[in-house]
């Protein structure tokens, strides 16, 4: 437990960055198993279309700072490479 006043101010702050992060993570999974089923279902004009949420809630996640750069663009890479093997 924090003991110093100071401590304790951070704690509460970590612990707010710590839903809104949760939440957008969340978010972006779900847009993730939601394409990856269109995907195994074979339907990509709506795969292309889910893509951009996808990418939008990646985007996102790391203009927050829930995300590294790297991590979202090595899941919108490999998650575009899926799409373009349905044809």
């Amino acid at each position: 437990m924090p003991i110093t006043r100071g401590a304790k101010k951070s704690h509460r702050s970590s612990l707010r960055k710590r839903e809104f992060n949760l939440r957008r993570k969340d978010k972006v999974s779900r847009a993730i198993k939601s394409l990856k089923k269109l995907v195994t279902s074979g339907k990509k004009k709506e795969a292309e279309a889910m893509m951009r949420e996808v990418q939008s809630a990646l985007d996102k996640a790391v203009k927050g700072k829930t995300l590294k750069k790297n991590t979202a663009s090595r899941k919108k890479s490999r998650l575009s490479k899926l799409i373009k093997k349905l044809s």
